[in-house]
């Protein structure tokens, strides 16, 4: 599809960690979702229009891609006083994922060429969305885990100030491996879809 390597900007939609005074006493809750958007289309052509489209809108780019990652995260803190210092007794991130995906409704009827095309065009956007939803999974554990290190403060508010920092760097560092992954995937892609069709097409003169 001429027009597929500009979709591979995907789009990520980061939430700072929420902080509030409330018993926390569990690891990291991770909840995982996928939607799907329908496209219609019967040539490359015309799927690459409709993904063009209908794709999700994001608000990072501005753009309609073939899918995305919505990502938040959120938790809860619970302070305790260490004689005369403040301390985390606990914390919990947790993270919300959300995937969407294309659906093409012509893939029963398509020619066979066109069926490999899109079999391997659809797993690679699946495939690049799972690994987004991944790097968030292991970013959220580092913050979670970093929170929980944090040494006593003389009080409560420095100690939010603390919180406010780490969680500042370690998104922040998030972002920058969503981005680092999207330049590395786009720069990879031609190379990437041509293994997968080879790979496919040798199966399938096999059967």
């Amino acid at each position: 599809m001429s027009n597929a390597r500009r979709f591979w900007a995907t789009a990520v939609t980061v939430a700072l960690v929420s902080v509030s005074i409330s018993p926390a006493h569990a690891e990291t809750i991770v909840r995982k979702s996928t939607s799907y958007f329908q496209i219609g289309g019967k040539t490359a052509a015309e799927i690459d229009d409709e993904l063009t489209r209908k794709g999700p809108m994001t608000q990072m780019t501005g753009n309609r891609h073939p899918g995305a990652t919505q990502i938040r995260f959120g938790g809860d803190l619970t302070y305790v006083r260490k004689g005369e210092r403040c301390a985390i007794e606990d914390a919990r991130v947790t993270l919300d994922t959300k995937i969407i995906l294309p659906r093409w409704k012509n893939r029963k009827r398509a020619t066979k060429e066109l069926g490999f095309i899109w079999d391997a065009l659809s797993a690679d956007i699946k495939r690049h969305e799972e690994r987004h939803a991944e790097i968030a999974r292991q970013y959220a554990r580092d913050l979670e885990k970093a929170l929980r290190r944090l040494p006593t403060q003389d009080n409560c508010d420095k100690m939010q100030d603390k919180v406010a920092e780490v969680t500042d760097r370690i998104t922040l560092a998030h972002d920058e491996a969503q981005m680092k992954f999207d330049r590395i995937e786009a720069k990879n892609f031609q190379n990437r879809m041509a293994r997968i069709l080879r790979y496919k097409s040798g199966r399938a003169s096999q059967d």
